[in-house]
C-alpha cells in the first residue's frame, strides 16, 4: 500500500508503474484525483480512498475532512464528496485521523455508509488509541489494519 498520492501527478504516474500487487491510496481532493484513480485501476491496482480525517494537533487533513466536531449528517456529505471523486475505489483507509479514528461514535455512522457502499476499511493505525478496525469488524465489515509503516 502506497498512500497520499495523487497532489503530483508524475509522481502518481511512477506509483502507477510499480508491479499491480501495490495497492494505492489516493488523496480524493487532489486535483488528478480522478485520472490517476482511473490510471491505477486500468494498471491493475487496487485502489482506496485516502479519507481525510482529523489528526491531533495542528496539522490541516485536507479540504472536507471528517472532524470530531461535526454531526454524523456533516461527515457524512463529506465522505460522498471524497467518494464521487473516486468512483473506482474499493475501500478507503485513514488519511492522518488520529483524533477522528479514535471515537468510535464518530467512526461508526462512517464506515456504515462505506459499508453500505460495498468498500473495506484498512485501518492505518496512526495512534495507538485507534478503534477504527474494531468498529468496522463490528458492523460487520471487511476491515484490516496495517502492522508495518514506513515514511520517507
Amino acid at each position: 500500500m502506497i498512500d497520499d498520492v495523487g497532489l503530483d501527478l508524475a509522481a502518481a504516474r511512477r506509483v502507477i508503474a510499480l508491479d499491480a500487487g501495490v495497492s494505492i491510496a489516493v488523496l480524493p481532493y487532489a486535483e488528478a484525483a480522478a485520472t490517476v484513480s482511473a490510471e491505477a485501476a486500468a494498471a491493475g491496482h487496487d485502489v482506496l480512498l485516502h479519507m481525510p480525517m482529523e489528526p491531533q494537533g495542528e496539522q490541516d487533513p485536507g479540504p472536507n475532512a471528517l472532524l470530531v466536531g461535526n454531526t454524523a449528517a456533516e461527515n457524512l456529505r463529506r465522505l460522498k464528496w471524497h467518494l464521487a471523486r473516486l468512483p473506482g475505489a474499493i475501500g478507503l483507509n485513514n488519511h492522518m485521523g488520529s483524533r477522528f479514528t479514535a471515537d468510535a461514535a464518530q467512526m461508526r455512522p462512517v464506515l456504515e455508509a462505506a459499508n453500505d457502499a460495498q468498500l473495506f476499511y484498512l485501518d492505518s493505525r496512526t495512534s495507538g488509541s485507534s478503534v477504527g478496525y474494531e468498529v468496522a469488524r463490528e458492523l460487520p465489515m471487511p476491515a484490516l489494519q496495517r502492522d508495518i509503516f514506513l515514511d520517507h
